[in-house]
């Protein structure tokens, strides 16, 4: 770890040219961030010291910063929403939320990447991405005598009641991938039955989807379902966890930025988003235990980071289940006969 810090902090210092004599600039940029504490803190710091641009950042889960941002859409608040989920993302650009903005980064981008930025005709582009999965406390596994887990269809056996956390997808961008990937993976009807005998083996919905992955990493539960880099930071700390990619396969984010629709620094936030998409800035993320796997092709991939070619991925149709209508009816059934038909 500390040659993947110190590689990262090279890099940082690298990126200085690109904003020479930046640190005489004047104004303010505020951020919502929707990834990780230890991630957005760096990320506003190493912006402001390198542009002079005062960064005021708030962070909340992808679910909770989409609703942020439709609640201000009559007097935006916000000027670049970065990290969290795709989907929401993809649902405030569908709905006239974020503004249009072809960096030009664009061109140093995984096609996946850019694929984000062309489906949302250029309102949010892909800054990361990560496959979704679970992970287990190896030692309460063994002290409660309980099988391995190994697909998501295990999740619904009766031997793990109690034992589960994950987050609810009404504020979390992680349980909504979830949603949404059991429903591509499975049907609709089969998936909804197996979130239903899940439901009875779930101990807390949380607000935050990297929570189940502490909660595991800690023994508060047994299982927690997350991104499995958000696992991954847990194993790196030292914590008794074993990571499953699901055997019938799973569901992928591409996690996204924005410019909110509407901002009054508008030359700042896309000072913040050409930065943010440079291999210096996305070094950030390792440097802060946080294993995705960065858009930009010319950024080093931490070694930790699970290999998306190692992992059974579905087609996800991010089209579909970014868009308003589908989002919002699977949220609202999943709130109606799992959350509140129990």
């Amino acid at each position: 770890m500390n040659a993947l810090r110190y590689a990262a902090s090279a890099a940082i210092v690298a990126a200085f040219p690109l904003f020479a004599g930046a640190a005489q600039a004047q104004g303010s940029l505020t951020l919502y961030c929707s990834v990780q504490e230890e991630w957005c803190r760096p990320m506003a710091t190493n912006f402001e010291r390198e542009t002079g641009i005062k960064v005021n950042m708030t962070r909340k889960s992808s679910g909770e910063t989409y609703a942020q941002v439709k609640a201000e859409s009559r007097n935006p608040r916000g000027d670049v929403w970065w990290g969290g989920t795709g989907d929401p993302h993809l649902q405030a650009a569908e709905e006239g939320l974020l503004a249009e903005y072809r960096s030009p980064v664009l061109k140093d981008l995984h096609d996946w990447a850019v694929r984000q930025a062309e489906i949302s005709k250029y309102r949010t582009v892909g800054i990361y991405s990560g496959a979704l999965g679970y992970s287990f406390n190896t030692r309460t596994l063994a002290q409660k005598g309980l099988p391995e887990p190994k697909c998501w269809r295990d999740l619904a056996r009766p031997e793990y009641k109690g034992e589960i956390q994950v987050a609810d997808p009404n504020s979390s961008g992680t349980a909504y991938t979830m949603l949404a990937s059991l429903v591509q993976l499975f049907g609709e009807e089969p998936a909804f039955e197996v979130m239903r005998r899940m439901h009875a083996n779930v101990n807390q919905y949380t607000r935050s989807g990297a929570a189940p992955a502490r909660a595991a990493a800690t023994g508060e539960s047994l299982i927690g379902i997350t991104f499995l880099h958000d696992a991954v930071t847990q194993v790196v700390a030292g914590a008794p966890v074993k990571i499953v990619a699901p055997c019938e396969g799973t569901g992928f984010e591409i996690g996204s930025m924005s410019i909110i629709k509407g901002t009054r620094n508008m030359a700042n936030a896309k000072k913040f988003y050409d930065w943010a998409l440079s291999p210096a800035a996305q070094a950030l993320g390792a440097a802060a235990n946080s294993f995705q796997l960065p858009s930009n092709k010319n950024s080093v991939i931490p070694p930790q980071a699970p290999r998306m070619q190692d992992i059974l991925l579905i087609e996800y149709d991010f089209v579909r289940y970014g868009s308003a209508a589908e989002r919002d009816r699977l949220l609202s059934r999943w709130t109606k006969e799992i959350r509140s038909g129990s």
